[in-house]
């Protein structure tokens, strides 16, 4: 429905309980998506929910724009920010894996 919509192509990606949450974490991992916006039921329990915490774990950890809730996104979203060029700082986690490793 968005393709037809909006006329541009969008990345299909596997349902969360089947790997698509991991899928999206790994995109971020690697650079590929710098905001998400994820919307989630706070009142339903999430029979993935250990994969939704992994994702938002990922998310947080390279440092990416997440909103969970539409006043979030409306934030982020109509934020001066958006208008310009904004340089997300990833971290560093060089000494953290080299640390990792000699264990």
């Amino acid at each position: 429905m968005l393709e037809d919509q909006l006329d541009r192509p969008v990345t299909k990606l596997l349902s969360g309980p089947i790997g698509g949450d991991q899928q999206i974490g790994a995109m971020i991992a690697e650079g590929f998506i710098d905001m998400l916006i994820f919307f989630w039921d706070p009142m339903e329990a999430q029979p993935h929910d250990s994969d939704v915490k992994a994702l938002l774990r990922v998310a947080i950890a390279w440092n990416c724009i997440v909103a969970c809730d539409r006043a979030t996104a409306d934030f982020i979203l109509t934020s001066p920010l958006m208008l310009d060029e904004y340089l997300i700082k990833i971290p560093d986690y060089s000494g953290y894996l080299k640390r990792r490793i000699e264990y």
